[in-house]
């Protein structure tokens, strides 16, 4: 990216939606705004974990602002990234449909993992960098609205990434319904924290790391809090931590709270973060942790001025690791890929060569990736592998992949055999119909998992709805079983929106 780009970050938290735009100088972004919108959509889940109407218009109406400010902005110069509420929330498609459209860009929902890691790199990002801070072992932790993510890094790359289902907003939700604050509720909150952290007690035991650090959010909120109340700047201890439990058992409520360097908005979720914070101090043996400026939405502002290269380079050794964790047979992979890339390039030739920076040559890309993948359901059972690959991809930890983009790469597993019904709702994107189309006919050309022969055979799109095969005419008699899945191909489309016509021989 040129000096000068402008980026735009869009982080869309369980407790507050966040826009950061910065300024790309040498390397290094510069922010030039910063907008904040408390829409709390973390405690408007209902008992079904569907998102209130009233919770989805909070959000709405944040992102049409936020829209508004990134109007004129081109598609590679923003990333929108949503976490833990959307990851729970049942109605979640819903609430995107009309998010997307009045932000005006799309929306990852990123899995904690990928949260995690992107966290980590905003942190690294903002710290200063030296021989000795870039050796140093570093825990991250980041307590959000509804999940705490830790990890353990050196430099730039986080090594060892964790989400947990415990946060601020819920656990103010569970444990201090009322806004009441009493030792009884924080010793139970404190309790019930450590419980779902306990598995953090091996990985990121004290012995793992040289240095702790605080990522927005609660620590942000309690670091800002204890310097204005004398202690030293930037740093949480744990005598900060029970000096601020006692001003809060003091106050006796959120009405009652009257506190320097807490804002209004934090306040209502303070106890459950404080309750969140003292238990991973305690589990984690943290005597004192520092509060770092770099946070989820920084790592995405770098990885927009990375992404080409780094970002493509993570997800494609995401697929190589999964394609050997579950021991694909990468000879069939690869000629199943050149096929269904050469078949694409037919239908848009401007996807030819593969380039990141036009939408044609990303969807070759992930058509690229979903045909290495297409095979990982054998490793569960021959029968109907094509439905346990989709399985495993909804419910794979995949760096450097959105939920959304995993499942579009799951559903394109899931569809390169089989009917085509249980595609319904995906056959309107003519992106996903024009890879699935590729795919499913290079799966059919390399059935006898030999370099097919493709001479003299064309695809294309001869209008809006309709595919059309041509091919020699001594192809069908050179190669029988491949032209009756040909014909087989054809009439399984008839019964979509879609059509396939085969011509030639």
């Amino acid at each position: 990216m040129q000096n000068g780009t402008l980026l735009a970050a869009v982080d869309l938290g369980s407790n507050s939606f966040r826009l950061e735009i910065g300024r790309v100088d040498h390397g290094q972004i510069h922010r030039t705004e910063y907008l904040k919108e408390v829409v709390r959509q973390g405690n408007g889940l209902d008992s079904s974990r569907n998102l209130t109407p009233e919770a989805m218009q909070r959000g709405w109406d944040a992102l049409a602002r936020f829209g508004e400010r990134l109007a004129g902005f081109k598609r590679s110069q923003v990333r929108a990234v949503a976490t833990q509420t959307l990851r729970e929330a049942r109605n979640r498609d819903e609430f995107l449909l009309r998010a997307r459209t009045v932000l005006g860009f799309g929306i990852d929902v990123i899995p904690g993992r990928e949260e995690a890691r992107l966290i980590y790199q905003g942190v690294a990002h903002m710290l200063p960098h030296s021989d000795v801070s870039d050796r140093e072992r570093r825990l991250v932790v980041d307590i959000g609205g509804r999940s705490t993510e830790m990890i353990i890094g050196r430099a730039l790359e986080a090594q060892v990434m964790e989400s947990y289902r415990v946060g601020s907003v819920a656990w103010s939700m569970k444990h201090f319904p009322q806004g009441q604050f009493t030792a009884t509720a924080f010793r139970s909150a404190e309790v019930a924290a450590k419980a779902v952290l306990d598995d953090a007690l091996s990985t990121y035991a004290a012995d793992q790391w040289d240095v702790a650090y605080g990522a927005s959010g609660t620590i942000g909120a309690v670091g800002d809090v204890l310097a204005a109340a004398g202690s030293a700047p930037g740093i949480v201890t744990r005598d900060g931590l029970d000096w601020l439990l006692d001003r809060l058992l003091k106050a006796g409520s959120v009405d009652k709270l009257r506190m320097d360097g807490m804002r209004e908005d934090r306040k209502a979720v303070i106890g459950g973060g404080l309750a969140v914070l003292r238990a991973v101090f305690d589990l984690l043996d943290i005597r004192e942790m520092k509060i770092a400026q770099g946070a989820l939405r920084h790592g995405a502002l770098y990885e927009l001025l990375e992404r080409d290269d780094s970002v493509a380079d993570l997800r494609s050794g995401t697929v190589t690791r999964l394609a050997t964790r579950f021991a694909t047979d990468t000879a069939q992979a690869r000629r199943v890929g050149e096929t269904a890339s050469a078949l694409y390039v037919q239908l848009d030739p401007a996807a030819r060569g593969g380039s990141t920076t036009s939408r044609a040559g990303r969807a070759l890309r992930k058509l690229g990736w979903a045909a290495q993948l297409h095979e990982i359901g054998t490793l569960v059972s021959h029968s109907d592998y094509h439905k346990h690959g989709a399985y495993i991809l909804d419910n794979a930890d995949a760096p450097g992949f959105a939920t959304n983009e995993l499942h579009q790469l799951s559903q394109l597993v899931l569809g390169h055999r089989g009917k085509l019904r249980k595609l319904e709702a995906s056959l309107d994107d003519e992106t996903f119909v024009a890879q699935l189309v590729a795919l499913r006919l290079a799966v059919i050309l390399c059935h006898a998992r030999r370099d097919p022969d493709t001479q003299g055979l064309r695809l294309a799109k001869p209008d809006a709805r309709t595919f059309s095969v041509t091919c020699r005419a001594d192809w069908p008699d050179a190669y029988p079983q491949s032209a009756h899945l040909l014909r087989e191909e054809a009439l399984a489309w008839q019964k979509t929106g879609w059509r396939m016509l085969l011509s030639g021989g």
